[in-house]
């Protein structure tokens, strides 16, 4: 996949300001300061004279031919400096990028470049070397624009990308194509920070393609690159990843966990196929939350990707003891009040937000704190999704903050992603 690099390497506009003179053949005239001095052979000065007239008039075949002589003529570095200038100049006028990448290397390979324009001729050159997929020269070069001190934010997106080409797609978690992914990955986010810094916000592609690398590579750091990815671009789609990550990497959570991160799913459109809706009617169905079962199959169907027949039997079990459960909740709701513990409040407030009533469930989930003889970090947890569901962004922001331990802390920090994203 080619970056879009938000810095350009216009190198003809760079060009035709001046930044490449070639200095004069006349005998004893003096050199201009911007290039450096040159003793370059009678033989290769004659050629590349028939190059410049050819040039001029605009015969770029005749332009051409000359140069090759100049090539064939040239022993020191610098004639091959010389013989450079004019043929990049003859590549700008002709458009012809093969020659100015032939152009370009040739001038740096003479170690003749003056340090002002060796950043951005190494730059280029990097660029280029990785169109034609010359991955390890377009590394070389990037690598020595770098320390030319040229715009990172500019070279090191080529870096990452050519160490990709070299892992290439196929067994990308093995060596070498899993070190060639952490390179590139480390070039990336170079680039990613250069471009920050530099006051310009990097491109939400370079995130996604950090986490498909990662993943692919089977690297730690695909949870980093995934959040970065939320963080760049907070759609639904990003956080769906994060919360699958987090799941994959938490095998053993309850169904009292999985349901909240289940939640923030659906809350943030994070719910994309079938599976994903039915898992959630089929946690909640676990736990008796009645409510929950139907509305995530009822979203799933709205939305065309769960079938009629599909959970079917939850929903069904579900609906029928909707009433019943819903006519429970005044007498329960006057238990908890009278109760010793949190018990019944914490019970109560999971069915009101259940159905919904997310005022009544945050109220039902603060009584439950205050009484105690709960888990504090799941009350906290779901006394920030409901505030968070009902509006109260500062309210949620507090709750989640409150929960400090194990992998209530990570659910936490997802809403907290989240509701981030709300101006909260």
């Amino acid at each position: 996949m080619r970056f879009v690099t938000p810095v350009a390497l216009a190198l003809t506009l760079a060009m035709a300001g001046g930044a490449i003179t070639a200095p004069a053949f006349a005998a004893k005239k003096e050199e201009k300061k911007a290039g450096p001095k040159l003793n370059v052979s009678p033989e290769v000065i004659k050629a590349l004279q028939v190059a410049q007239k050819a040039a001029e008039a605009q015969d770029w075949a005749a332009a051409k031919a000359a140069l090759a002589d100049a090539d064939s003529k040239s022993k020191s570095n610098d004639d091959k400096y010389q013989t450079g200038a004019i043929k990049l100049n003859t590549s700008i006028g002709s458009k012809d990028s093969a020659l100015q990448s032939e152009a370009l290397n040739q001038m740096l390979d003479s170690g003749l470049t003056p340090p002002e324009q060796a950043g951005q001729f190494n730059a280029i050159a990097a660029d280029q070397a990785m169109a034609a997929k010359n991955y390890d020269v377009a590394i070389q070069r990037g690598e020595a624009a770098l320390a030319a001190g040229y715009k990172p934010e500019a070279v090191q997106p080529t870096i990452a990308q050519a160490y990709f080409g070299k892992a290439g797609t196929s067994s990308a978690s093995a060596e070498p194509a899993r070190g060639f992914n952490q390179k590139g990955l480390l070039a990336l986010k170079a680039g990613a920070d250069a471009m920050k810094a530099a006051g310009q916000q990097p491109p939400a592609q370079w995130y996604a393609i950090g986490v498909s690398r990662a993943e692919a590579a089977k690297l730690p750091e695909v949870t980093e690159w995934a959040k970065w990815a939320y963080q760049a671009e907070p759609s639904g789609a990003n956080l769906r990843t994060l919360v699958r990550l987090f799941q994959r990497a938490n095998p053993n959570i309850s169904n009292r966990e999985n349901l909240d991160v289940l939640r923030l799913l659906a809350a943030s459109g994070g719910l994309v196929v079938a599976v994903d809706y039915l898992e959630y009617a089929e946690t909640a169905s676990k736990l008796g939350i009645y409510g929950e079962v139907k509305s995530s199959i009822d979203a799933g169907r709205a939305k065309g990707v769960v079938s009629a027949t599909q959970g079917g039997e939850t929903y069904q079990a579900a609906v029928a003891k909707i009433a019943g459960d819903k006519g429970t909740l005044g007498a329960a709701e006057a238990d908890a009040k009278k109760a010793a513990n949190g018990k019944i409040a914490a019970a109560t407030a999971d069915a009101y937000m259940g159905y919904g009533d997310y005022a009544k469930a945050a109220a039902m989930f603060e009584l439950a704190k205050q009484k105690g003889g709960v888990d504090a970090d799941e009350v906290s947890t779901r006394l920030g999704i409901a505030k968070a569901l009902g509006g109260d962004m500062p309210g949620a922001k507090a709750a989640f903050q409150s929960v400090q331990t194990g992998s209530r802390k990570q659910i936490a920090d997802l809403w907290l992603a989240y509701i981030g994203t709300k101006g909260a």
